[in-house]
């Protein structure tokens, strides 16, 4: 009997069940979510959830009637535990089994923990799921001095949002400029102007080995260096880690990630991985990556629902992402990885450009802040069959948005 089991239900798991019923599919479909209620979007709460005042309502992915009009079973804060390839069978956590024609891990990650004295400390928050958004929320309602371990993206939103409710705001960083892994050195030096301009005080190349604390509460982070940073609220922002256990116990590869094929497979035909938890091989850089977006999460389950209904279908999507920072809102369209030239595009000194990113002479990547129409132009651009080259952006007259009407 045809049942397909997916396992998570955040934008990559809810986004698969909907399209398994758009593209036709007519078999039982379970959704098992671990977490209690339905099931939210998290972007807000980096965003939305920092705000001053009431914190606002979680936004659902989906509303509870969706499941019952799409035949869709949703379990509620009851995980899957294993799985038994042999038997086609998972088990929850409340020892329940439920057999499966094929198994969807769409797990996630979690946060990568900070493992030093004082960790456990009062008003140290790591910021993921509703609740820790909850948390930190209500947190900011008091605090006035707050250090941000990490300086990736949602280090800087929070540190953003805290600075515009009047907190003095650090933010420690290992490396040597903000978002160091995911944009170019021109983008990051960009922000990290700005934020510093915004009255946010940023440390690199330091790390921080300890809290202290008056006994419940921290007080304090302190630096490799040995110097302290005042703090009586904490965000840890250092990354995380996909969920690959269900995998591993099964026998499955993991490599920083579940190790997928281009159509989204496992080596068991019948188990596939989505989204935050899945290492796919890239078209775009020729290598297996990981990548951790809802436009990842969202257009996978959408491969993958293709495929599971007949029509097999390789995912080859274009990454693109977003980030908004205070004031500064950045989207990304493509990839910045192994770029060895870059080229501006508007004006820096306005806050509405882009830095535009070249691998061997060709576009590969497009960066930009405040400027939505060039984000679009270059999603076009890059989805397209077109390469722009490091001369063609040089010419006198250049535009992104002309260059779009020149493909098409």
């Amino acid at each position: 009997m045809e049942h397909i089991i997916i396992a998570g239900a955040g934008h990559a798991g809810i986004q698969l069940a909907d399209s398994l019923r758009t593209e036709g599919a007519t078999a039982p479909i379970t959704l098992v979510n671990a977490e209690p209620g339905l099931p939210y979007q998290r972007p807000p709460l980096s965003k939305d959830f920092l705000t001053a005042g009431e914190a606002p309502e979680m936004l659902p992915l989906k509303a509870r009637r969706f499941f019952a009009d799409n035949d869709i079973t949703l379990i509620e804060a009851n995980p899957i535990v294993s799985v038994k390839r042999a038997g086609r069978t998972v088990h929850l956590a409340d020892r329940d089994s439920l057999s499966y024609s094929d198994l969807v891990l769409a797990t996630g990650a979690r946060n990568r923990t900070l493992q030093i004295p004082g960790a456990n400390l009062r008003g140290v928050h790591y910021l993921r799921t509703a609740a820790d958004a909850t948390q930190l929320h209500d947190a900011l309602a008091t605090a006035r001095t707050a250090v941000v371990i990490g300086a990736g993206f949602i280090g800087l939103e929070f540190a953003a949002a805290a600075r515009a409710r009047g907190i003095d705001v650090t933010v420690v960083e290992y490396g040597q400029r903000p978002m160091v892994r995911a944009l170019s050195e021109p983008m990051s030096r960009h922000f990290a102007t700005t934020h510093t301009a915004d009255g946010i005080q940023l440390v690199f190349d330091e790390s921080v080995t300890a809290f202290d604390g008056d006994g419940t509460r921290v007080r304090a982070a302190i630096g490799r260096s040995g110097e302290r940073f005042p703090a009586d609220l904490v965000v840890i922002g250092i990354g995380v880690e996909p969920n690959t256990e269900l995998a591993t116990t099964a026998g499955l590869s993991a490599d920083r990630g579940v190790m997928v094929d281009s159509y989204l497979r496992t080596a068991d035909e019948h188990i596939w991985a989505i989204g935050d938890c899945a290492s796919f091989p890239c078209q775009q850089t020729g290598s297996v990556t990981r990548r951790e977006s809802v436009q990842n999460a969202v257009d996978h389950a959408r491969a993958l629902a293709r495929t599971l209904t007949g029509n097999p279908t390789e995912y080859h999507q274009l990454p693109w992402f977003w980030s908004h920072q205070g004031k500064h809102k950045l989207q990304i369209a493509g990839i910045a990885d192994g770029c060895d030239h870059t080229a501006l595009h508007g004006d820096p000194s306005t806050g509405k450009f882009s830095v535009l990113c070249f691998r061997d002479g060709v576009l590969t990547c497009v960066e930009s802040v405040n400027h939505p129409a060039a984000h679009l132009a270059a999603r076009k651009i890059l989805a397209s069959s077109a390469a722009l080259t490091v001369g063609d952006v040089a010419a006198e007259g250049f535009d992104l948005k002309h260059a779009v009407r020149e493909i098409q």
